[in-house]
């Protein structure tokens, strides 16, 4: 779950990461230590049958959607394919790409897809009309995270343990680097046209402009995990795993906001249309329910065991959380904060995007099948 955890599964000790802790661990940190040591054993046992496990790594960003034309796409990293499911007809097909594809995002004004391959060093560009590769674009080694920008069009790259960021042209398929630091998430506000840098061990939150350049630096602590945006009020919501805190974030003020949470809150979500955020708390096995307008929890709802991910359906109001452990999918009312029902997803479900028209779910999962496709009716 950590970022020790690329380490591990890219053949690096984990002994590495853990020297770089304090000699003096606070004793609210141990929890947090346990729970990854936990978190690592589960990824390493899912990937004892692949070839080579050290090019399997965890990424929120496993399962993509494009709503426009209902096809969702989702890395299989052990095969080098990316596995295409086309809800209007039913059918499945599968894009080979680079060698360890880990994170993909879409672009659905372009209808493209961008693959980004840990072990190629490469970004494939995939056209959705035909769902065959367009381009092979070389980015540098270990790209982890991708994250487009369909206002500018414009595709975000970043590279493990680099201070560089690749920044592609979508209509040219050209790219730029830019020297912004270590990212280990991306988050992009297209409406205000701003792009997001987050790095695990970075206690600032790196800001970029179109040009593209660094802008500014907001202080919001380090062992920061996850991203999510609110571009309706312009919020930034940021995860803590080591500190069990959600940061908001103005993004026009710079007015920061701390929220407790649950233990190792390492994924939030947002719904737009009620302004409430929904923090995967993995240490506890809750989400934590944050109304945006008061900036306070205002719930806190058990699901399943080892809480991966959460996505969120605003037509239906909605929220789905992947429970890594349990192997199911807690499907959670948000008008009442209450749980509706358990769903079956498969073994180890880590990721997660929601067809707001078709009424489905979809999974990404470690252990067998990359894809699983639930109905939520």
């Amino acid at each position: 779950m950590d970022r020790g955890n690329r380490n591990v599964l890219r053949g690096a000790p984990f002994s590495r990461w853990f020297s770089r802790l304090p000699r003096r661990v606070p004793a609210e940190f141990v929890g947090v230590i346990l729970a990854l040591f936990a978190c690592i054993a589960f990824t390493s046992a899912a990937h004892a049958q692949t070839e080579e496990p050290s090019t399997a790594l965890i990424s929120s960003g496993a399962v993509a959607l494009n709503p426009e034309t209902g096809k969702v796409y989702a890395v299989d990293t052990s095969r080098g394919v990316v596995s295409v499911f086309d809800s209007q007809i039913h059918s499945v097909s599968s894009v080979r790409v680079g060698a360890g594809p880990i994170a993909i995002a879409v672009n659905a004004d372009t209808n493209r897809i961008y693959v980004a391959n840990s072990a190629g060093g490469s970004i494939s560009v995939v056209d959705g009309k035909n769902d065959s590769v367009l381009a092979t674009l070389s980015v540098g080694p270990r790209p982890y995270v991708v994250a487009v920008n369909p206002a500018t069009n414009r595709i975000y790259v970043s590279n493990t343990f680099s201070n560089l960021i690749t920044v592609i042209d979508g209509a040219t398929n050209s790219a730029t680097t830019v020297k912004a630091g270590s990212a280990d998430a991306i988050a992009v506000d297209s409406k205000l046209d701003r792009v997001y840098l987050l790095g695990y061990e970075n206690p600032n939150l790196i800001v970029l402009n179109r040009m593209p350049s660094v802008v500014s630096k907001i202080p919001v602590g380090i062992h920061a995990w996850s991203m999510a945006v609110n571009e309706t009020t312009g919020t930034l919501y940021v995860t803590r795993i080591g500190s069990a805190e959600l940061v908001m974030v103005d993004e026009v003020a710079g007015l920061v906001t701390t929220i407790p949470t649950g233990a190792i809150p390492c994924a939030v979500a947002i719904n737009p249309a009620t302004n409430k955020a929904y923090v995967a708390n993995h240490g506890d096995n809750t989400v934590s329910v944050i109304d945006g307008a008061r900036r306070e929890v205002i719930a806190t709802v058990k699901v399943g065991q080892r809480p991966q991910a959460v996505a969120v359906d605003a037509k239906t109001n909605r929220v789905y959380v992947a429970n890594s452990h349990s192997g199911d999918v807690t499907v959670i009312d948000g008008a009442r904060n209450s749980v509706l029902k358990t769903l079956h997803a498969g073994s180890n479900p880590y990721a997660l995007a929601v067809d707001p028209n078709g009424g489905h779910l979809y999974v990404a999962l470690y252990g067998e099948r990359a894809l699983a496709v639930v109905d939520t009716r």
